[in-house]
């Protein structure tokens, strides 16, 4: 099934990885501001000045957490104004203990911490 995201807005970037973990994990658009919004549990991020939102989802026998990662910065032009950089959404299976990290496969946190080592991360443009 493929989910088609609005393109970005004033306030909300969303970025290539965002929207391939939306599609993966059968996120919507909606469901991941929704989280923005109204989070269960708000966390530190992974990367570099980031924020990690989350709601809890599921049932009591299949629980699971659907996180957002996210960061606001500054419009250079206008000051006062923010926007928001969604930087990754993903469905955590289990349920994490507040002030804990979910387990994060090394393959994906080497994404985030050293994109520039993954060629799949910033996708090559074609030369046609």
């Amino acid at each position: 099934m493929f989910l088609k995201l609005r393109q970005n807005t004033e306030k909300i970037f969303w970025t290539k990885h965002s929207k391939r973990k939306m599609q993966y994990y059968n996120l919507s658009e909606k469901r991941v501001l929704r989280i923005l919004r109204k989070p269960d549990r708000i966390e530190e991020g992974i990367a570099p000045q980031t924020i990690a939102k989350m709601q809890i989802t599921g049932t009591l026998k299949h629980q699971t957490e659907i996180w957002m990662m996210y960061q606001t910065l500054k419009m250079r032009n206008s000051g006062q104004e923010l926007k928001i950089k969604i930087i990754s959404a993903w469905r955590y299976p289990g349920r994490t203990l507040i002030g804990e990290r979910p387990i994060i496969p090394e393959d994906t946190l080497k994404e985030f911490i050293c994109p520039e080592q993954n060629p799949n991360f910033f996708p090559r443009k074609s030369r046609h």
